[in-house]
């Protein structure tokens, strides 16, 4: 079993220097490859699936998702529907009773920001990226992981989410500050990675968590990157 992480104090951290990040970021790429995923350009399904993705896993994200595409023809349609409808379309989904009114909370913010006609959010593709944030942040329920999920994925934007796998990783190797809240690791996520790799370190950040980095018993004899590892274990 891993032991704890012990947190580092904020006046004692030093980030890691450009040259250990390409150290890293080749590493991974010598293990898992360049992920390639164009930008799909539907944010708000991108903002609903990441809704549907907390606390499950995800096949049972995608079976809740595509449930509540067949139920529903638009996404105006699942804003008006009753909340127990659209509770069940997502049931498998797990968590279903706060998900369904996190959903439909989202989409009457959407339409009551008035940012746009209907719930068209493709204005964010053109504008800074933190007006875009600010705006998703400022949803029911939305942080900065959902946040960056929606800019990233959708449009390729300059974030990069920082998940439970991306946060473990990343603070075992000392790439972000061990005991950081969440909101100063993605700050510190977007510093350290080069413009360009933020699809490519989250995604390969996320895959070595899940299949080496556990969060009990990770596989240290067996990691790629043990030699860089400050939390390496024998």
């Amino acid at each position: 079993m891993a032991a704890k992480l012990a947190t580092v104090p904020r006046d004692r951290w030093r980030a890691p220097s450009r040259a250990r990040v390409e150290r890293i970021r080749d590493r991974l790429r010598d293990v898992y490859g360049v992920p390639v995923q164009p930008p799909h350009e539907d944010p708000l399904a991108e903002l609903v699936l990441t809704v549907l993705s907390q606390s499950t896993n995800d096949r049972n994200r995608d079976v809740a998702f595509l449930r509540l595409r067949d139920r529903f023809d638009t996404w105006e349609a699942v804003r008006d529907a009753p909340v127990p409808e659209v509770e069940e379309a997502i049931r498998p989904g797990g968590i279903s009773k706060v998900k369904s009114q996190r959903i439909h909370d989202i989409l009457v913010a959407i339409e009551a920001a008035n940012r746009v006609d209907g719930l068209d959010l493709g204005w964010m593709r053109d504008v800074p990226v933190a007006e875009s944030r600010d705006f998703l942040c400022d949803l029911p329920g939305v942080g900065r992981k959902t946040a960056a999920c929606v800019l990233l994925f959708s449009y390729g934007l300059r974030d990069v989410p920082v998940d439970t796998h991306v946060s473990r990783v990343g603070m075992r190797l000392h790439l972000l500050r061990p005991g950081a809240p969440f909101e100063e690791l993605h700050d510190e996520m977007l510093a350290l990675t080069p413009p360009g790799a933020e699809l490519e370190f989250h995604v390969n950040l996320l895959r070595h968590g899940r299949r080496t980095c556990h969060a009990q018993r990770p596989d240290c004899a067996a990691c790629a990157l043990r030699r860089t590892c400050p939390e390496k274990r024998v």
